[in-house]
C-alpha cells in the first residue's frame, strides 16, 4: 500500500470548493476511487462534481491525515526520499 495526495475541487452548492486529500491505496486508480467514494459518502457529492486535478504518490511521513498515519504507524521511512 502507498500514500497518495489528491488535489482538486468539488461542487458545494453553487460554488466549487478546493481540497487536498491524503489516502492510502494500492495504486493510483484505487486512490482515485477512494477520493470519489470519500466525497460521495461525506458530502453526498456525485462523482461528476468531483474534479481531481492531480494525484501524486507521497512519503507517508509527510502526511498528517489520520488514516495515513494509522496505516503506516511503526514503519520506518528514514531511508526513502
Amino acid at each position: 500500500m502507498k500514500a497518495f495526495r489528491a488535489t482538486g475541487s468539488f461542487r458545494s452548492g453553487k460554488n466549487n470548493q478546493p481540497y487536498t486529500l491524503d489516502v492510502v491505496a494500492e495504486n493510483e486508480a484505487d486512490a482515485m476511487e477512494r477520493v470519489y467514494s470519500n466525497f460521495g459518502s461525506r458530502h453526498g457529492t456525485p462523482r461528476r462534481f468531483v474534479s481531481i486535478d492531480s494525484m501524486e504518490s507521497i512519503n507517508p511521513s509527510n502526511s498528517t491525515a489520520p488514516v495515513v498515519v494509522a496505516h503506516f504507524r511503526g514503519d520506518d521511512f528514514s531511508e526513502e526520499e
